[in-house]
Parts: structure tokens; C-alpha cells; sequence
């Protein structure tokens, strides 16, 4: 990974002097994230970097200090302590830290998706319209699994990025989005949903040895048909088949307000012998991956890895720690883009995948006016570390 920070080639003048406004519950990714920035702008040689357009280039942080002191009630305002004239700002928030609490009227409230998102709107309230560009980095789109409409229902995801953009946001960044399309609600505004497939794959080839690369070894599953798009990405890059579940529903009855599952039913060649990398883009309580995983085993299937951008675990641990210990997983993959447990990071069956990055080179190169079209094909890196790992150099 050395080579590629010198192959940013970043010889554009910045769009504005960075700063990075990283909200409470994102504060530990953010500090990852501006760790990097500082240390390659430092080691940057750029011959400009003494003029007038690079003011500020080099700095012992670009995290601004900002705050959300709230009143006994609960309300709650936000704070910008430092100047953000002229800036290109960068605010990171993570939608589904539930560890994060405040006082209303006494007692302890855990914040909500919907908390967090009012937090984001108050620190861009408090910009004032003064920055050069506001790009919002949200990991977890809010709401963004209430994307389409069946009969009369609110369509959250929409609404609020509608919302973001009348409040003055230039571009806004998620990673891997329920459902992409969910942009036709902005089309004049940026939107890109990064997907974490390479963070993925690096992954699993640095924790488990002695994998078989190839079509008669290994397969990629999607647990449901709305994430084919993803499987059949990875089943490509790595010249792998790949096989589907779909859901068979009771759709006479509503249990929990929507039609229960009855079986997950298989669609693909035979996975006996081989190994498995499921792939979804959120586990939330976990209960259909290892449905699925328990589906592929009672195949034959050999290895179960999974694969998910968001680990939110909404039914605790004690489930992937029962499937681990009677051999139904091997490994599950998430990435530290939404808050995880101490609990989670200690789990052996558990893999985190560090995104911080992979961010901080959106921004820098985002800050530049560059292009990030080649960050957002991984194509490249993922097939130079599936040789390295090939050839025993990993």
C-alpha cells in the first residue's frame, strides 16, 4: 500500500483550506482519518506550498472544534469555536452511534439515528453559509432503508437529502447505500456510495490462510436479491461463481408489520466442498445471515465468511458466538465506518476493516478538485493483493 500515497499526485490548488468537523459519535474515525491527512500533507513536496493558495496546507490538525450543549430538556444547539470562513469542510457523522447519551429532564437518553441527524443539521446551521463547500461524509445513510414507496408511507431517506441540500451541502458521501438510487431525490447535487470491497477482500486474505482463489474453490453468496449487485461485483474481480437466496414470504399474515419468512429458498450451482463469502451491506440483528449460513452448511458448504459494511448487531453477539462455536461461521467482516462494540472487537470470530483510509484519501483528493473516480474502482488494488497473497506475500 506504500507506493500508492505518492501516486496521488495532488498538484491542484485546494478548493479551500481543509477542515473536518467530526460530530461526537464520529470522533474516533475522525481522528484516524485527520492522523493521515496531517502526516502526508507533511511529507507532500509541492513547490507551491509556500503561496498564498496553499494557506493553511500544513497543519497539526484539520479538525475543527465544534460543540452541541444541550439544555436540561433536551434541546440542544450547536457551536462552531473556530473560523470556518472560506473553508472546504468536511463533516462526518455517524447516524447509529447508540453509545452516545444526554440528560432529558433527568433521566439518560440514548441518541438516535434521528438525533444524530438533527446534530448534523445544527453544526451546519452553525457554519452560517460562511464555508467555501460543505461535503457530508455519512457512513450509514440516514434512513436509507426507507427508500421506496408502498402505499402511504414516508420516504425518510429522500426527504432528508432534500433537506441537506436546501441547507447549502455541495456533495455528500455513504458508503454502500441500501439502494443507490435513492440520489434521484438530489439530481443536481453530488451524491457517491462508496462500496468497501478491496477493505473487504484485504481483510480476509490478511486473517485466514491457505484459501483457494478460484471457481472450484470458492463462491460468493447474496443472502436476499436486492444485494446481487454487490455479490456479482466481487464474484467478478475475483473470477468467482456466485449463488442467491430469496426470501419465500407468507404474504396472508403481518407479523411485526411486515409478511413473515417462511424459507430461504437457493438459487445457483452446488456449494458442496467449497467456500463461502456472503456479502450483504448491513447485519442488523444477524438473524437471516446465519440463516442463510446455516442453509449453505446443511449443502456441504466448507469455510462460511461474511461480509457487511455495517455490523450493527441490534440482538447482541451471543447468536455469531453460538454459530462460530458449532462451525456455522468462520469469520464475519465489518467496517469501523458505524460505532462498534468493545465487545465486538474482541470477538475471535470477528474481523474489523479499517475505512479511515480509504477516507482520508476521498478528502485529500476531493480538497484538490481532483477526480476520485479511480478511489471509487477498486478493481486495481483488489487484483494486486490477490497475487501478493498468491504468491505467500501477504
Amino acid at each position: 500500500m506504500g507506493t500508492r500515497e505518492e501516486k496521488r499526485n495532488l498538484e491542484t490548488i485546494p478548493v479551500g483550506s481543509l477542515g473536518i468537523i467530526a460530530l461526537e459519535g464520529c470522533k474516533p474515525l475522525g481522528e484516524m482519518v485527520d492522523a493521515y491527512l496531517v502526516k502526508w500533507r507533511a511529507e507532500r513536496e509541492s513547490e507551491h506550498k509556500e503561496s498564498l493558495a496553499f494557506a493553511g496546507y500544513m497543519r497539526e490538525s484539520y479538525l475543527l472544534e465544534s460543540k452541541i450543549p444541550r439544555f436540561g430538556s433536551g434541546e440542544a444547539k450547536g457551536m462552531i469555536l473556530e473560523s470556518v470562513r472560506g473553508t472546504d469542510l468536511y463533516v462526518m457523522v455517524d447516524v447509529l452511534n447508540y453509545s452516545q447519551t444526554y440528560s432529558l429532564c433527568g433521566h439518560e437518553n440514548h441518541m438516535s439515528p434521528d438525533d444524530h441527524y438533527q446534530d448534523l443539521k445544527r453544526v451546519i446551521a452553525a457554519v452560517g453559509g460562511k464555508a467555501r463547500r460543505i461535503t457530508v461524509i455519512m457512513p450509514f445513510l440516514y434512513e436509507s432503508r426507507q427508500h421506496k414507496r408502498t402505499s402511504r408511507e414516508s420516504l425518510d431517506c429522500a426527504l432528508a437529502l432534500q433537506e441537506l441540500v436546501a441547507m447549502g451541502v455541495d456533495n455528500i458521501i455513504t458508503f454502500d447505500a441500501h439502494d443507490p438510487r435513492v440520489q434521484n431525490a438530489i439530481p443536481l447535487n453530488g451524491f457517491e456510495t462508496v462500496q468497501p470491497a478491496y477493505q473487504f477482500i484485504k481483510g480476509l486474505l490478511r486473517h485466514v490462510q491457505n484459501l483457494n482463489i478460484d471457481s472450484n474453490h470458492m463462491m460468493v453468496i447474496s443472502p436476499d436479491e436486492g444485494g446481487m449487485n454487490r455479490a456479482i461485483y466481487i464474484a467478478n474481480v475475483l473470477g468467482l461463481d456466485m449463488g442467491m437466496f430469496y426470501k419465500r414470504r407468507d404474504y396472508t399474515r403481518v407479523v411485526n408489520g411486515r409478511n413473515p419468512i417462511i424459507a430461504h429458498e437457493f438459487l445457483g450451482s452446488s456449494v458442496e466442498g467449497k467456500d463461502m463469502i456472503i456479502i450483504d451491506d448491513m447485519i442488523s440483528s444477524g438473524e437471516s445471515v446465519l440463516e442463510v449460513a446455516s442453509a449453505l452448511k446443511s449443502r456441504k458448504a466448507s469455510k462460511i465468511f461474511v461480509f457487511s459494511t455495517f455490523g450493527l448487531f441490534t440482538g447482541g453477539l451471543e447468536k455469531f458466538d453460538r454459530a462460530y462455536e458449532n462451525g456455522i461461521i468462520d469469520k464475519v467482516l465489518t467496517t469501523n465506518l458505524i460505532y462498534q462494540t468493545p465487545d465486538l472487537l474482541e470477538r475471535e470470530w470477528y474481523v474489523n476493516c479499517d475505512m479511515s483510509k480509504y477516507i482520508a484519501y476521498i478528502i485529500d483528493t476531493l480538497n484538490h478538485d481532483s477526480s476520485i473516480s479511480d478511489l471509487l474502482n477498486p478493481n486495481e488494488r483488489i487484483q494486486s493483493i490477490v497475487s501478493r497473497y498468491k504468491n505467500g506475500e501477504l
